[in-house]
């Protein structure tokens, strides 16, 4: 590679410089992503030039009105000055049973599912009681690349985590690699992305009836994170009540525990609200071990009075009669949540094209032979950088991602980039900073 400091870019060198070093990262490729962010704040700040930004996964649209409208009319209704249920609203819960069953073909009953402070809270929720229903499973399986929170979640309660990136394990491949790790008896859960947060790649109805069968032979809680659900564009997912539905290894398991999130599917992120569905079964389910850390054996109750009620207290009044609101209009078929996030799969095909004519590779490219969607993420690589590298370099050009070693990925090379953000009227300056960088790097040798 060449000496950037030696070549044109975007952004000055030394600026950018300077602001590394303010920055006090010893690695601006190993950066978090909040650290990403406030080193590209500073840095556009300084000089005013508009990045592309890729690297935060946050909604891109503007909330849903159907929300917002049922929120206000709440609040002004006086629920502000009362404390919500634990339990979450009556209708709220009946709405969620009725969404699993209409998006998802699962029956579960509406005491099963609670609502929560976003799904992140949801699944941190989860951990606390399936973490702790057995003393001989402590161990939390994550089927990577994932998001890095959740492994935040389990470093700060003190719980034991391993890896698998399935990159090399798809199809029957996942069975025989599940059964060797599973077999030793230590894991409690097995949580993934469907859609994958970073690499969008699907799980097929094949691999999901794989980690349902060994779910069930081992007694493993599978926790589904559906923070995108439906939004594999592949498929038509937008009918309620309607074949298809999105696969689901609710199909395959009462072992499971779905996390549904508001966040994207109706951009209504800043109001932090989710929902948790849990197999009746499951729900019902005694765990003597759970008696160490709550009052009842029970994991429903474990889960809504122990974990539940000492993390949040409940989740924000208001904010679930807008989800009570949003799911309503979807169950009842006149709101089309899909149709509304079908730009992120637009936005994805053109971006795509941009960095493949430029030099690079999309790392995450298939789901078991079939290419990926195009969708919220995507993966790519440059030939002879790692994706730390390449992120420390692409700043210079006014891009920004994350690399895809802070996901769990064993590709090294690659880097996640989220379309969120990108407005197709940023499309010409993409194509442009990447061509300049593809001529700045071909043929080079990165220097160490």
């Amino acid at each position: 590679m060449k000496d950037t400091a030696l070549i044109h870019t975007p952004i000055d060198y030394n600026l950018v410089q300077q602001k590394i070093k303010e920055s006090k990262l010893k690695c601006v490729g190993k950066a978090s992503i909040r650290e990403i962010r406030t080193l590209i704040n500073n840095i556009e700040n300084e000089s005013n030039v508009k990045f592309i930004r890729m690297e935060m996964g946050v909604p891109g649209l503007p909330a849903v009105k159907i929300g917002i409208e049922a929120e206000a009319k709440a609040l002004n209704n006086g629920v502000g000055s009362s404390y919500p249920s634990i339990e979450g609203l009556p209708e709220l819960k009946q709405e969620i049973a009725r969404f699993v069953k209409l998006f998802l073909d699962i029956d579960t009953n509406e005491n099963c599912c609670i609502p929560c402070t976003g799904s992140t809270n949801g699944s941190f929720i989860c951990f606390l009681v399936a973490e702790r229903r057995d003393n001989q499973k402590d161990t939390t399986l994550f089927l990577d690349p994932g998001f890095p929170v959740h492994k935040l979640q389990l470093q700060v309660l003190g719980l034991k985590q391993m890896s698998l990136d399935v990159y090399e394990y798809r199809g029957e491949k996942l069975r025989a690699k599940l059964e060797e790790i599973l077999s030793k008896g230590n894991i409690s859960t097995i949580l993934y992305s469907n859609p994958n947060n970073p690499s969008w790649i699907c799980f097929t109805d094949k691999e999901l009836q794989i980690i349902g069968e060994m779910a069930n032979k081992y007694d493993v809680i599978i926790l589904e994170d559906l923070a995108y659900l439906n939004m594999d564009f592949r498929k038509e997912y937008s009918k309620p009540g309607l074949p298809p539905y999105q696969p689901t290894v609710a199909k395959y398991t009462d072992n499971y525990i779905m996390l549904i999130s508001s966040s994207k599917i109706f951009s209504y992120a800043g109001q932090r609200i989710g929902a948790i569905a849990i197999s009746c079964k499951l729900f019902n389910r005694t765990f003597p071990d759970l008696m160490q850390y709550y009052t009842s054996s029970n994991f429903g109750h474990a889960l809504i009075y122990g974990a539940a009620y000492a993390v949040s207290a409940g989740v924000t009044h208001s904010t679930q009669y807008a989800l009570t609101a949003l799911l309503k209009a979807v169950n009842d078929g006149e709101y089309n949540f899909i149709e509304q996030v079908k730009i992120y799969g637009r936005r994805a095909k053109e971006m795509k094209r941009i960095f493949l004519e430029n030099g690079f590779h999309i790392v995450y490219d298939e789901d078991d032979g079939v290419p990926i969607a195009d969708g919220f993420y995507f993966t790519v690589s440059y030939p002879g950088l790692t994706g730390e590298e390449l992120i420390g370099e692409l700043i210079y050009y006014g891009i920004s991602a994350i690399s895809l070693s802070n996901t769990g990925s064993l590709r090294k090379e690659g880097i996640r980039a989220c379309v969120s953000h990108v407005h197709e009227s940023q499309f010409g300056d993409l194509e442009k900073r990447l061509k300049m960088f593809h001529e700045n790097h071909i043929n080079t040798v990165p220097v160490k």
